[in-house]
């Protein structure tokens, strides 16, 4: 990555970074890595989050070892001490008191895009890992496109559209929409999209709010 120009914030974890955690434990004995505690509401209970880092650490052992920045998060619950949460990542961002935060947020948004797209059009309805072995030149990359294309649509439409939104609230799996949706279309004839869900609407007896539009 570093060879191409980019920059990286990757899991770094014990058990594959031996020499870097045991710089990490000098540091800590030796008073010399820094960290503080955040209390915060989590919409249940408070929670309090704790944060470690330290610039300039080698990944491994050897004088060519890549040299990086490290930071780590632990979440536990403010009224029992339980860890809900611990993760470190290891970064070429310059790290400090301002920065650690941050790109904590951006490396637990890995998990995050990884949970909620790609393995949303893998396994609920997109089948995306199974279609694409298809032609031979573009027509894979076609069907892919289409298939993002759906996918940014629907997200879209649940943000903006209130028949959509009530609709997919009554169907929660993406599978029994689109089934419902093929059904649907297979048999009878819709002038347009928003016929199609308020005829959905009606059928699962779901009444729009008198201010929707």
């Amino acid at each position: 990555m570093l060879d191409h120009g980019f920059n990286f914030i990757l899991v770094c974890k014990p058990e594959s970074h031996k020499t870097l955690y045991e710089w990490i434990a000098t540091l800590e004995a030796a008073g010399d890595l820094p960290h503080w505690s955040i209390r915060r509401w989590n919409g249940r209970f408070h929670e309090v989050h704790t944060y470690r880092y330290a610039n300039d650490v080698p990944v491994r052992e050897g004088e060519d070892a890549l040299w990086v920045n490290w930071c780590e998060l632990i979440i536990t619950k403010a009224t029992d001490g339980t860890i809900r949460y611990r993760n470190a990542f290891a970064t070429k961002h310059p790290l400090d008191r301002t920065s650690v935060e941050t790109i904590v947020q951006a490396g637990r948004a890995r998990w995050k895009v990884e949970n909620e797209n790609n393995n949303t059009l893998k396994t609920k309805g997109y089948h995306l890992e199974h279609n694409y072995g298809h032609g031979q030149q573009h027509l894979s990359a076609v069907l892919l496109t289409l298939n993002l294309l759906a996918f940014l649509f629907h997200t879209v439409l649940g943000w903006v559209d209130t028949k959509y939104h009530l609709v997919r609230q009554a169907l929660a799996a993406r599978q029994t929409f689109f089934q419902d949706l093929q059904a649907l279309t297979r048999y009878l004839l819709f002038e347009s999209w928003d016929q199609l869900l308020g005829f959905m609407l009606q059928g699962l007896e779901i009444t729009m709010p008198p201010d929707a539009s």
